[in-house]
């Protein structure tokens, strides 16, 4: 008898989201989950397939891993020179009250477009110990942290998501039908559709403003504040051990604005995130050795420091990258395409569209790969049934935003829950209402345009 092994890709991977949810152990069952995978490819050699997939995943990403090491190393440095605790000290004399607090995080997330790593990982430095003084639960500054990044990287065509999306778009023979000139201009005929990021905005912006009632463990995280004053759970305390306490140390603001402001200002004019990164490093050794802020022993040990901590969510990202490698060699993608296929037509294709991707994405953890892997399937198929190319661009493009959010072991989530020091699996459970609410309206906003403009 012959095993779909896309079936078993696809079983494997609920197994995996259904034990993390009800156990609250991500990496354990991601592990099990990968080495399943292995068996089912390589027999008795899964350990040596593992392995190479292991190998062949470091390397692939090792961009990834760099960024997210060197932010930790900064984010440490900037926590040790006392630079975050100034920044901290000046901007809660505006962030006196919740809703400001949470309104100023927004905003800092639209302004900081450029790539959602750089967004996540910066205003989370920024904002944790202004958060924390409103008695905000961390759990609220992840949510705020995940929902202002990768949605709002793509409805800008001036970030790494645009570019990518761009490029990948202008190939289809159905968008150079529209008679586009470039690739950023099929991108920008998407950005009105891009119906999931620009709902998951609107939902942020009335939570922040108090009239989005707290839901499910959203809820449940507000009254443990009210209850305890504790912003973060026991289960986050691992992840908080901060060398300094704000109430006892003041700190000097330029010693975190001018690292940063290089950091982004370099990203946004190089488009070269790694780059941007170790230039602020730099910036931070001549700021802070010289005027004594940090000896140099003590620099390079706050800079490992920070490494470290961002060791056990890279370890997750590793393991996710694997997870994907192998179910993706298993044909779980071409399965789940192959399973929807027959029940779609031109009306609700850009609809369907969105629910596959998303579906993908959420299931491993890839939103560009994903996208990369559906966009030349969709593209033909939906011209052979006559729909509209720009809703099927937005709904690809949507499709990996809600898997970027709301998937919890994306790296997004990942980074989120990491640069506001809280358990991921909190995170993502607390958000998933949200999410939910997000993809529903998302589903039916798709339908009726697929309805009113099926064709161009």
């Amino acid at each position: 008898m012959t095993v779909n092994l896309g079936l078993c890709a696809v079983i494997i991977t609920l197994c995996i989201i259904v034990g993390a949810i009800f156990t609250k152990r991500c990496i354990e069952f991601m592990v099990a989950g990968s080495l399943a995978c292995a068996v089912f490819l390589y027999g008795t050699g899964f350990l040596s397939g593992w392995g190479t997939s292991l190998q062949n995943m470091l390397s692939e990403n090792v961009w990834v891993m760099l960024v997210c090491l060197l932010f930790g190393g900064l984010i440490g440095l900037l926590t040790d020179s006392r630079g975050s605790f100034g920044f901290s000290h000046y901007i809660s004399k505006f962030c006196n009250s919740q809703r400001k607090t949470l309104l100023t995080t927004f905003v800092m997330g639209i302004l900081i477009f450029v790539d959602d790593y750089l967004n996540v990982l910066s205003i989370g430095a920024c904002m944790k110990k202004i958060s924390d003084r409103q008695k905000l639960p961390r759990e609220t500054l992840a949510y705020l942290l995940d929902s202002t990044g990768a949605p709002v990287c793509v409805l800008l065509p001036f970030s790494t998501w645009a570019a990518f999306y761009a490029s990948l778009f202008y190939q289809q023979d159905s968008v150079k039908a529209l008679g586009v000139k470039s690739a950023m201009q099929s991108y920008t005929m998407a950005i009105p559709y891009l119906f999931y990021p620009i709902i998951t905005l609107i939902i942020v912006f009335l939570f922040c403003m108090g009239w989005m009632p707290k839901l499910g463990p959203m809820k449940k995280a507000y009254a443990r504040v009210e209850k305890t004053g504790q912003v973060y759970s026991e289960r986050s305390r691992k992840y908080n051990h901060e060398a300094f306490e704000e109430e006892e140390v003041e700190g000097n603001i330029w010693n975190f604005i001018i690292p940063m402001g290089i950091l982004v200002i370099y990203a946004v004019i190089t488009n070269d995130i790694l780059s941007a990164v170790v230039l602020a490093l730099l910036v931070c050794f001549v700021m802070y050795v010289p005027r004594k802020i940090l000896t140099i022993d003590q620099f390079f040990a706050s800079f490992i420091r920070g490494l470290s901590d961002m060791l056990p969510t890279l370890t997750l990202l590793l393991v996710t990258f694997v997870l994907k490698d192998l179910s993706g060699k298993m044909g779980m993608t071409d399965f789940i395409i192959q399973i929807a296929e027959p029940y779609l037509f031109a009306e609700i294709f850009p609809a369907a569209t969105f629910i596959l991707g998303a579906l993908l994405a959420f299931t491993t953890g890839s939103d560009w790969g994903m996208s990369s892997i559906l966009t030349p399937i969709v593209f033909p198929l939906g011209a052979s049934l006559g729909a509209n190319p720009v809703l099927i661009m937005a709904a690809v493009i949507s499709g990996g935003t809600f898997g970027s959010h709301a998937c919890f072991y994306a790296d997004a989530t990942l980074l989120a829950s990491q640069s506001a020091g809280i358990e991921n699996m909190e995170h993502a459970l607390t958000q998933l209402p949200y999410v939910i609410i997000a993809a529903a309206l998302s589903v039916l906003c798709f339908v009726l345009c697929g309805f009113v403009m099926p064709r161009i």
